[in-house]
This record gives structure tokens, C-alpha cells and sequence, in this order.
């Protein structure tokens, strides 16, 4: 691990790759991941000690114990990435089409969205937009527009209690 840590050594790394791969595949493979997906986690993790190496010390661990942290740290995101929940909206059974009376339910509602955005104002409703229409962060939103997070959340916070209102009175 050294010598691919100082001299980006390639031999070194295929050593360290031909010791670890096998090892590491089992290791994913034991919780309970497809052998495909615990092959592109251990090509993921293999790639980030190529890309990382200058971080490893080997007075703070063993090359086995980072190695098997980032492999456990990958893991963990696939894993979270897997089990997360889709919103009910988005679930629909496969192969059926919305009829007419859910199309025309759908496009009153975005009618109504439409008028109750209408009546907030303009920043408002531009983080509004950023935040749910284009599918921003609020630190993106606030390095995009120089404002401070704080301006942004509290934008969003203001303007969904008013929808909330407007949305409430137009539904009637």
C-alpha cells in the first residue's frame, strides 16, 4: 500500500487488488447483496483506494482496516440508495394507464397549483420553483442566487405555509 500510496505503483495495486477483490466480495456478499452488485462494489472500492491512496496512514490503521472501512461505507450507501422509500404517487402497477377521470383530476390540481404560486410573491415563489420544480438544494439555490441559507429556507418556509393557505381556500 505504500508503494501505491508514494509512487502510484500499478504492480503494487494489482497486488493489493488480487489479495483484496476475492476477499471483499465475500465480505459484501455475507449481508446478503447479489454477486453481480458485490463485484461493483468491490470494483467501486478497489478504485477509490487507487484514487485515495494518499490518504492512507498506516500509523492511524491497517490497510485491511481502511480498506474494509471504505468497503463498508460503500456498502452502506448502496444499500441505503436500494431501501429508499418511493412515494406513493410514484408507485403504480405496471401496465395500467390512468383514465380520462384521473388526467383531468390531475390537471385541475396543477390548475390550482399554478393560481396559488400566482399569488406569492415573486422570491417567494423563484426559490419555490428552484427548491420542488427544479429540484435544488437550498445550498445550491443559495450559491446559485448569492442569498444566505437561512433567506432561503426561511423563503420556502413562508411561501408553502401561504400555498398551504391559498391551496386550502381554493380547494372549496
Amino acid at each position: 500500500m505504500i508503494a501505491v500510496r508514494d509512487k502510484r505503483d500499478k504492480a503494487a495495486f494489482a497486488a493489493l487488488f488480487d489479495h483484496f477483490a476475492p476477499r471483499l466480495k465475500g465480505f459484501v456478499m455475507r449481508t446478503g447483496t447479489s454477486a453481480a452488485q458485490a463485484e461493483e462494489v468491490v470494483q467501486d472500492v478497489m478504485l477509490t483506494v487507487w484514487r485515495r491512496a494518499e490518504t492512507f496512514d498506516p500509523h492511524r490503521a491497517q490497510v485491511s482496516a481502511w480498506i474494509y472501512q471504505i468497503t463498508r461505507n460503500r456498502q452502506i450507501d448502496v444499500m441505503r440508495k436500494e431501501n429508499r422509500p418511493v412515494p406513493e404517487a410514484l408507485k403504480e402497477e405496471p401496465g395500467l394507464e390512468p383514465d380520462a377521470g384521473q388526467i383531468m383530476a390531475v390537471e385541475q390540481e396543477a390548475g390550482l397549483l399554478r393560481k396559488a404560486l400566482s399569488t406569492l410573491n415573486c422570491d417567494q415563489r423563484a426559490i419555490i420553483e428552484k427548491a420542488y420544480l427544479g429540484e435544488l438544494t437550498h445550498q445550491e439555490i443559495s450559491t446559485q442566487t448569492g442569498l444566505p441559507l437561512g433567506t432561503i429556507k426561511s423563503r420556502i418556509r413562508l411561501g408553502l405555509e401561504r400555498l398551504r393557505h391559498e391551496l386550502k381556500d381554493l380547494s372549496r
